[in-house]
């Protein structure tokens, strides 16, 4: 976005376009009011600004959406923006999306629908480490949005402290990334564990995986809170995306 709008400076600073066709061009800036299909209701103000402002695009959010309405938002990202993340989404939406853009992937266990038309600059290398194959949901969601938005990812997979020694054979794959992102549930003890292995900032995500007393991941998150382990950043419970984000920020301003 901060590419394109310069260039359009260029071109209005050089002569070659002029302020009225420039000013078209900026008519949907900073935001866009979508609806879907041939009715008058509002379906969201998609934020055409938010890359000058954060960095990085509006993301969707499926959950709650019906397809036809994260389609609508879909189709105005991408007239501005060569890729489009939806989260949450179901199998519906990404049916809903490839009407307008048939490269749209659907990624099952993460359910994430994507669409990348164009490279992303790399920004830096992730690991991403699950305690256990019933965290890889979460954990993938985690990995698949890092990717998106150009950070290089390598996957850990079933390292949970119940086996503390595959968790210690995996510290030197952890330690060659620049950030840790790390997914647990049951009583959340990995990213202490992990905090006190390695020397790269790590975030931590607890999972609603566990029995009764792990209250859908509560307890997860009380323990990630408390870790002992100085300097762990927590998310809220199964928010891949999240602990993804807060990776992109830390490593986009490293770049600065």
């Amino acid at each position: 976005m901060k590419e394109a709008l310069r260039a359009l400076l260029e071109q209005v600073a050089s002569g070659e376009l002029t302020a009225e066709a420039a000013l078209e061009r900026l008519a949907g800036l900073p935001f866009e009011v979508v609806s879907a299909g041939d009715g008058p209701e509002v379906v969201a103000a998609v934020d055409h600004h938010r890359p000058l402002l954060s960095g990085a695009p509006e993301v969707i959010y499926g959950e709650g959406k019906t397809p036809e309405e994260a389609a609508a938002v879909a189709r105005a990202l991408l007239q501005r923006d060569a890729s489009v993340l939806v989260t949450r989404a179901s199998e519906a939406i990404h049916a809903a999306i490839r009407e307008s853009a048939p490269d749209a992937r659907w990624h099952r266990r993460a359910r994430i629908v994507t669409v990348v038309r164009q490279a992303v600059p790399r920004l830096g290398a992730l690991a991403v480490v699950s305690a256990g194959t019933s965290d890889l949901p979460v954990a993938e969601e985690a990995a698949l949005v890092a990717e998106h938005f150009g950070i290089e990812t390598e996957r850990i997979t079933d390292v949970g402290v119940a086996g503390l020694h595959r968790t210690l054979a995996a510290r030197e794959r952890m330690e060659r990334a620049d950030v840790v992102i790390v997914v647990a549930g049951m009583e959340g003890a990995l990213p202490s564990v992990v905090g006190g292995l390695v020397s790269r900032p790590v975030i931590a995500v607890p999972t609603s995986v566990g029995y009764g007393a792990s209250f859908g991941g509560l307890a997860a998150l009380l323990a990630m809170l408390n870790s002992c382990a100085a300097g762990v950043t927590v998310v809220n419970i199964d928010n891949g995306f999240g602990a993804a984000m807060a990776a992109r920020r830390l490593l986009a301003s490293r770049s600065r």
